[in-house]
């Protein structure tokens, strides 16, 4: 049974029934709280809405980018919506497809949790679970090929000009939410030279000590607002 103090709240949204009772009970059996789901966009604003004003929002809101009623972009707007009103909200949305414009808005706007998945992640349950977590506890969690699309239009600008290709490489992967042991091991190299790396990419960026914890996030949004 997960301890009261790790358990997540979460609010679905999610217009496939099936999809959003999956979700729920995949949550709820790894001792996580889903307190509300909802099948739109309006209905995600206005339910998390109650909430705030009853004091008590989720921890994270995980939302499908394509809802009722045209089912193109209306769930990945009602979280711009929601991080706008609400910017201590964690919002991971889930797609089929990366979706540049809305997408970078969304991780730009704060610097609290925010995740970015394609929807075959969720078939990974163990890694779809921790990505949940992760946001909700501050962190980041962006499908690679949200990566690849977001960061390579980047790579252009002049504030990441300082950056060599290797600290490119790590920050991508910082990007997706992967510790530095993680990072090691997917490049092969030592524990050591990853911390090096983070570090000048803090440097380089302008993020200093005091920022604590949220560097990483800071990192990363940095990256994706040039």
């Amino acid at each position: 049974m997960q301890d009261v103090k790790d358990r997540v709240r979460v609010v679905i949204a999610e217009d496939s029934v099936l999809l959003r009772e999956g979700l729920t009970r995949l949550l709820n059996d790894r001792g996580h709280e889903v307190v509300a789901g909802v099948g739109d966009g309006e209905a995600l604003v206005k339910t998390v809405g109650e909430m705030a004003d009853a004091g008590g929002l989720p921890d994270v809101v995980v939302a499908d980018v394509r809802m009722p009623p045209t089912h193109t972009d209306e769930g990945l707007r009602a979280a711009i919506r929601l991080r706008s009103s609400h910017p201590e909200l964690a919002v991971l949305v889930l797609s089929q497809y990366v979706e540049e414009q809305y997408a970078t808005e969304l991780l730009a706007g704060s610097s609290r949790g925010v995740g970015y998945l394609l929807k075959d992640r969720v078939a990974e349950v163990r890694e779809f679970v921790d990505a949940v977590v992760r946001v909700a506890r501050g962190g980041t969690a962006l499908d690679p090929e949200v990566v690849a699309q977001l960061l390579g239009r980047s790579r252009k600008q002049d504030v990441l000009a300082g950056l060599t290709p290797r600290e490119r490489e790590v920050l991508g992967l910082m990007a997706e939410g992967r510790t530095n042991s993680a990072i090691a091991r997917q490049l092969v190299v030592s524990d050591g030279a990853v911390e090096k790396h983070v570090g000048n990419i803090f440097l380089k960026l302008g993020l200093a000590q005091s920022d604590g914890d949220h560097r990483r996030v800071l990192a990363v949004l940095t990256y994706l607002r040039s």
